[in-house]
Formats: C-alpha cells, sequence, structure tokens
C-alpha cells in the first residue's frame, strides 16, 4: 500500500496563499511592533532629555498643545489610510511619525506614574494583547458581529468617561480601566481576525504592505490603549 496516496493533497495555489499569509502577518506585526518601540523611546525621551521643551510648552499652551495633537492625529490616520494601496512607502513613514507624535503626546500622562507601574502595565498589556492576537489570528470562527458589539460598548465607555470628568469621581475611573481593558483585548482580537481575512480575500488585488500598515495601525492602537488603562490600573493600585 502507498501511504504517500493518503495524505491530502495541496495544491499551489493553497501553499502559496499560506506562505503569503505568514508573510503578511510578519510584516504587520513587524511594523505594529516597531511603532511601540518608538513611542516608547519618544515617551522616553520626552520624560528626561526632552522634559523642559515638551512640558514647558505644555503647561504654557495645554489647549493648543491637545488641539494640535488631536488635529495631527487624525491628520496622520487619514493619510495612512489613504496612501495605504497608492503609496505605502508613504503611509508606513505617516504610522512612524504618528507613533513620535503619540509617544510625546503619551509622556505627559506617564508623567504621573512610578516606573514600576509604567514597566508593569507595559508586561501586563503586552501578554494579553499578545493572546488575544493569537487567538484572532488563528480561529476560524466568524467575529464579524463581535466588532459591532466592542465598538458600541467602546461609545458607551467613552460617554461615560466624559461624564465622570465632572463626576471626578476615582472609584468610578477605576472600574472604568477594567472595562476599557477588556474591551481593547476584545478588538485586538477582532482587528488580528478581521486583518487576516482581508489579506485572504483581497491580498492579491491590492498593496500587502499598504495592507500590513493600516492593520498595524489599528493593532498599535489597540497595544497603546490596553497599556494606558493598565496604567491606570496599576497606578490606581499603588495609591490605595
Amino acid at each position: 500500500m502507498n501511504n504517500f496516496q493518503q495524505e491530502p493533497q495541496q495544491g499551489p495555489r493553497t501553499i502559496n496563499t499560506q506562505v503569503g499569509l505568514r508573510s503578511f502577518l510578519t510584516k504587520m506585526y513587524g511594523y505594529m511592533s516597531l511603532a511601540v518601540i518608538v513611542s516608547a523611546v519618544v515617551a522616553y525621551l520626552s520624560m528626561t532629555i526632552w522634559k523642559p521643551v515638551i512640558y514647558g510648552a505644555f503647561a504654557s499652551h495645554p489647549l493648543v498643545f491637545l488641539m494640535i495633537f488631536v488635529i495631527s492625529m487624525f491628520a496622520m490616520i487619514g493619510g495612512i489610510q489613504v496612501n495605504a494601496n497608492r503609496n505605502p512607502a508613504m503611509s508606513f513613514t505617516l504610522l512612524m511619525l504618528f507613533a513620535v507624535v503619540f509617544g510625546a503626546e503619551m509622556s505627559i500622562t506617564l508623567a504621573l506614574y512610578t516606573g514600576a507601574t509604567i514597566v508593569g502595565a507595559f508586561v501586563a498589556a503586552a501578554g494579553v494583547f499578545g493572546t488575544m492576537a493569537v487567538i484572532g489570528t488563528t480561529t476560524k470562527r466568524d467575529m464579524s458581529r463581535l466588532g459591532t458589539h466592542l465598538f458600541a460598548a467602546l461609545i458607551g465607555l467613552l460617554v461615560a468617561s466624559l461624564v465622570n470628568m465632572f463626576l471626578q469621581s476615582a472609584a468610578i475611573a477605576y472600574v472604568f480601566s477594567y472595562i476599557g481593558v477588556l474591551i481593547f483585548a476584545g478588538l485586538s482580537m477582532w482587528d488580528a481576525n478581521r486583518m487576516r481575512d482581508m489579506y485572504l480575500q483581497y491580498g492579491d488585488q491590492v498593496s500587502s504592505t499598504g495592507l500590513a500598515v493600516t492593520g498595524a495601525l489599528q493593532l498599535y492602537l489597540d497595544f497603546v490603549n490596553i497599556f494606558l488603562y493598565f496604567v491606570q490600573i496599576f497606578g490606581g493600585s499603588s495609591r490605595d
């Protein structure tokens, strides 16, 4: 009996798709990791060497500083999305610039916490994000409906957080931090799953590099939000 005939045969298209998918995922997570590293380095420099300049600008004109940050963030996100397929190199450049600006802005918040809190939050965020991203990338289940529920929950959290800005309740903010981790952990899984499916469906029609940059941006935002919520959780615990 020929045992080789009992093995399922894989055609060239299936093999090429699997190789292409692995290459795409490696590229996407590589870009995302690079963006996180850039933000971490910039945040560190902003809290040390660049501290007089960054904090001086924020202290003198906090509203202007925040407006510039918000406008530039939306402009760069839009630029990344628009140029993803037409000009992947420009899209990648904007992603790195986005990481630089976000790192500088993030340093204002991180300066309120100890180094141990920040490191602990980063490790916890990396663990949660990594686990959820692996699940999202490998699962065969349909997660299309999950995204709708997660975005609805996120909008609810944002509205409730705005209300709490007037209530100034530390206990409510602490609870919201846990909810935020759960929401963005779910979004990490959903985004990872969505980007895998998008490559499998459109990978031969669009630039894989541009698609990888788009996915890296989404996953970067998921990770950073998980990290910032963990900072609030660990920071709140250390004050108790």
